[in-house]
């Protein structure tokens, strides 16, 4: 009877062990289901196939490794900002910083002395969206020819101020023109340089006449010919300082250097932008504002050239007045502006 007993209790004490197996293995395989739904419903927003089931189910794991950051970045309730499952979530960081950046990471050898903006009077906050100085946010796509953006969005502020008029200039003949110096359309440039072209060829081109494609590809001379605006040349910003800096911004789009390689870049979806980052320039954008958060933190309003769906319907809030002379993921190192 004694032995029956031991059989009894061995039996169900397997039983309950088999249990808490399958239980366990049932939700992990829910977990997996519903991420996977979550990894579909992410690929048909963004109209993301992959060309076999091995890729796709690669880019699941870095999706889901991915999605593991942003959560628990997003759990850290000290952070001024969110992180979002953008269009870059199937990708790791070093594809991301591979495809999307393309700032040639020092500044140009073309310097100027002065500094037009050194004793102008600042206002508390900046919007050149609202004085109508902007464009629409653009996509450079997986062209590294953000130098292009960069200059461009510069340029176009610089010329509704002197023109009166808004208009949407082109990133493509800079990419597919501009190849003297850094200047090597999707494998990456300098803004500076950029400037000295567009000043050296009487001007540049409308998006509508020479429109972007996203690819190198051989200069139109003829829309190339067709010059929309001009400028007179460009200056630098002193370098290392957010209060140089803060003068420019206050006068006129600036075209900024900064370090976007980090996770916290890659999946940056609103707020102020207080991530991890360095000073090794990557990625050329365009400071176009300033302001003080409601919590007030100050920022930088910057315009990046990742589309509409990254961050905050294309733009950044970085902090502003930092503990650093660079500033931020290095904005303040080699700014530079085209002058009318």
């Amino acid at each position: 009877m004694e032995f029956t007993n031991q059989i009894k209790c061995i039996s169900l004490a397997l039983i309950l062990m088999l249990g808490a197996w399958s239980s366990e293995a049932t939700s992990r395989t829910l977990q997996d289901v519903t991420m996977y739904g979550r990894y579909e419903q992410w690929m048909a927003r963004h109209g993301r196939v992959f060309s076999s089931i091995d890729e796709k189910e690669s880019r699941f794991k870095i999706f889901k490794e991915n999605l593991a950051y942003i959560e628990s970045s997003n759990n850290d309730a000290s952070k001024t900002f969110r992180l979002g499952v953008n269009q870059f979530a199937h990708l790791t960081n070093e594809e991301f910083t591979s495809l999307s950046n393309g700032f040639k990471g020092h500044e140009s050898s073309t310097k100027t002395s002065s500094f037009r903006y050194e004793n102008v009077t600042v206002p508390a906050t900046m919007d050149w969206r609202s004085k109508g100085a902007v464009t629409p946010i653009k996509n450079q796509g997986q062209c590294g020819c953000c130098w292009a953006f960069s200059a461009v969005a510069a340029m176009e502020g610089i010329t509704q101020l002197t023109m009166g008029k808004l208009i949407s200039l082109s990133e493509q003949e800079l990419v597919d023109c501009d190849k003297s110096g850094e200047d090597q359309g999707c494998e990456g440039g300098l803004m500076d340089d950029a400037f000295e072209f567009i000043n050296q060829n009487h001007g540049l081109s409308t998006e509508a006449n020479y429109p972007y494609t996203g690819v190198d590809g051989k200069c139109n001379a003829r829309k190339e010919a067709s010059h929309a605006a001009s400028i007179t040349g460009h200056e630098d910003v002193p370098a290392n300082s957010e209060s140089a800096l803060l003068k420019a911004v206050a006068s006129q789009p600036i075209s900024v250097a900064i370090d976007a390689s980090g996770s916290d870049f890659q999946f940056y979806s609103s707020g102020v932008f207080t991530g991890t980052c360095g000073t090794s320039l990557d990625h050329g954008v365009t400071a176009v504002g300033y302001g003080v958060s409601d919590d007030g933190t100050k920022y930088w309003l910057v315009k990046n050239s990742w589309g509409a769906q990254w961050g905050e319907e294309g733009y950044i809030r970085m902090q502003r007045d930092v503990d650093a002379a660079e500033g931020l993921c290095g904005i303040a190192m080699a700014a530079s502006y085209p002058t009318a």
